[in-house]
């Protein structure tokens, strides 16, 4: 199922995508999938970010094969960090460059939204606790990230966050190949079964540190390949199973 936020006219709403219409959703799906009894044709409307997340919890370091190619060790834990609210755009919005920074980097990453309120939720329960996956670009000022040693600012700027196009529900993470394509040309290209923390890991660990929301996003990393963007490409983050984030990069 393709769960998708839209909106149509003057009003937004979840729906449920089925071929070339959407069956809209009477409520928000975190607690139950009631449709209204309408139905949408999908050209008809513009795809907004999957979920409004009260924050954006992101794992560093996180492929095997990421971490051979910057050199670096596995790490013992997931390194975490957040981006708020106001860097999330949906599909086909664009990613704003700004003109203070110096150099700014894709990450395509699989991502998951949670579905209920989480704390210390056990690896073996953390299932009942996604309500499926998406797309997302840990959009990234490079240079930002060296100079200050952390990664607040340089994640952060608004744009920064490309969620979609729509959340999946019957998807099984362990296995799925993820890849970015720029100006149409193969930029990343890997498995999330190079994950080093797998998904139910990360719902654990990160519940254990703070109450996850019913819409909160959790991505999971990016594999090797990053690279810069700069005003006037097209990025596209496609995953196995779920479909293609499709966002342009403008001038600040």
């Amino acid at each position: 199922m393709r769960i998708v936020r839209f909106r149509y006219k003057d009003s937004i709403a979840f729906g449920v995508l089925e071929g070339k219409t959407i069956a809209v959703l009477r409520y928000t799906p975190f607690a139950k999938i009631l449709f209204s009894g309408e139905k949408i044709t999908f050209k008809k409307v513009r795809l907004l970010p999957p979920a409004q997340p009260s924050k954006v919890v992101l794992v560093g370091l996180n492929y095997s094969d990421h971490a051979r190619e910057l050199g670096m060790k596995i790490p013992q834990e997931p390194i975490i960090f957040l981006k708020p609210p106001t860097a999330v755009i949906g599909h086909q919005d664009a990613i704003i460059y700004p003109k203070s920074i110096g150099r700014l980097d894709y990450e395509a990453e699989l991502a998951l939204v949670i579905k209920k309120q989480a704390k210390n939720i056990p690896a073996a329960k953390a299932s009942q606790y996604i309500l499926g996956y998406t797309c997302l670009n840990d959009v990234t000022a490079r240079d930002l990230q060296k100079k200050d040693g952390q990664w607040t600012r340089a994640k952060s700027f608004d744009t920064f966050c490309p969620i979609g196009p729509w959340v999946e529900t019957d998807i099984d993470p362990a296995s799925l190949r993820i890849t970015l394509r720029m100006n149409n040309f193969l930029k990343q290209d890997s498995s999330t079964r190079n994950l080093i923390f797998p998904v139910k890991k990360l719902v654990s660990f990160i519940s254990g540190i703070m109450t996850l929301y019913p819409g909160d996003v959790i991505s999971t990393g990016t594999p090797p390949g990053v690279g810069p963007m700069k005003p006037g490409d097209r990025v596209e983050v496609g995953i196995e199973g779920i479909g293609t984030l499709v966002n342009t990069v403008a001038k600040g």
